[in-house]
């Protein structure tokens, strides 16, 4: 099955793709860090880097395969913890309808949208419906699902609306995870990986141990050499707050007095200064350099590679740009295991 890719980002999605046996001959994204971050490590996808506004057409070997055409629309409007932009006046929120449009010059087999949850009340619902109309109207059948990235295998409570899509009438049938109610942990996650200091710069060190669980050396493969130790370098003073923060606790932890700079401390947000649990999966990491998420053992924040294996990102993965925009790449990524569900279901509908 070939694989063409739409709102690519750093390449979560594409990486869950080829997990599961997809050929992913094509592209887009409009963001030249992402995009290069995506490049170096699909070499064999072209990828072109535009605004998905400007592309007339679509050019690859199709070779009598099924081809699925899928991405994620730009979700910063949906977003639950996007307030501001949660409407339908946001720009943002119809690049859907250019997702349609490259449908109908793809003609693909299969489609999947993925986006987040807050797509399926934003408006009372306007814009999952319009979307769904919009591939009823093209004779595809929609299919919807909320799912959650821990079911499978990912250690990160993380969840993801899909719209799968199928040209031949196919009522898809979502798959069911291989880890409800035994989640992947933090620990089992990070626990190999080196120790590091706040505004660590490490490009390459040694893995602290050996894998400490399937899931690290599954991610690992053969690598001796722990590459992108990045850490955001914070104050003193917040780095102090960090150290009064217990395992799944956030900032009510942190003494009154050290948060006077704070207008009024008692609104901030939960997700702020939240400290990871080792014996459970992580909270989401979307924002983590913003939220200040902290590791669970250690006075910091969480470095470029830890947060790209709670997304399920193997290790051989490099991401390209200043710390900000790795760190943007890897939270706004599809956890590819997640996304590798999605695919190898349906090709077992196409075998």
């Amino acid at each position: 099955m070939i694989g063409v890719e739409l709102f690519a980002g750093a390449g979560g999605m594409a990486t869950g793709a080829v997990m599961a046996g997809i050929d992913v001959k094509l592209a887009i994204e409009s963001d030249s860090c992402a995009a290069q971050t995506y490049l170096a490590n699909h070499k064999n996808t072209t990828v072109v880097i535009d605004d998905i506004q400007n592309i007339k057409e679509y050019k690859f070997e199709r070779n009598g395969d099924q081809v699925i055409l899928f991405g994620g629309p730009p979700c910063q409007g949906y977003s639950y913890s996007n307030r501001k932009t949660r409407t339908a006046k946001n720009p943002k929120n119809w690049l859907f309808k250019e997702f349609i449009r490259s449908i109908m010059l793809v003609d693909p087999d299969w489609i999947v949208i993925e986006n987040v949850p807050g797509l399926k009340k934003m408006d009372n619902g306007f814009f999952l419906k319009a979307i769904c109309d919009d591939l009823r109207n093209l004779e595809y059948t929609p299919n919807v699902k909320i799912l959650n990235a821990i079911d499978f295998g990912v250690p990160q409570k993380r969840e993801r609306i899909f719209i799968v899509a199928s040209k031949h009438g196919i009522a898809f049938d979502f798959p069911i995870g291989e880890f409800v109610n035994k989640p992947i942990t933090v620990s089992e996650a990070l626990f190999d990986l080196p120790f590091l200091q706040n505004g660590s710069m490490k490009p390459k060190l040694k893995y602290r141990t050996k894998a400490v669980s399937e899931y690290a050396k599954s991610l690992r493969g053969n690598k001796k050499i722990v590459t992108q130790n990045y850490v955001t370098k914070n104050s003193d003073v917040i780095v102090n707050r960090y150290s009064h923060i217990n395992q799944g606790n956030n900032w009510r932890d942190i003494p009154v007095e050290l948060m006077e700079n704070y207008k009024d401390h008692t609104r901030c947000h939960s997700s702020i200064y939240r400290r990871l649990s080792e014996n459970e999966p992580a909270v989401i990491i979307a924002n983590y350099r913003k939220s200040m998420l902290i590791h669970p053992t250690e006075d910091r924040g969480l470095s470029v590679r830890e947060a790209a294996r709670l997304q399920s990102f193997p290790d051989h993965y490099n991401f390209i740009g200043s710390l900000d925009q790795k760190q943007q790449q890897v939270g706004n990524a599809v956890p590819p295991l997640l996304a590798k569900a999605i695919f190898k279901k349906i090709i077992e509908y196409s075998e």
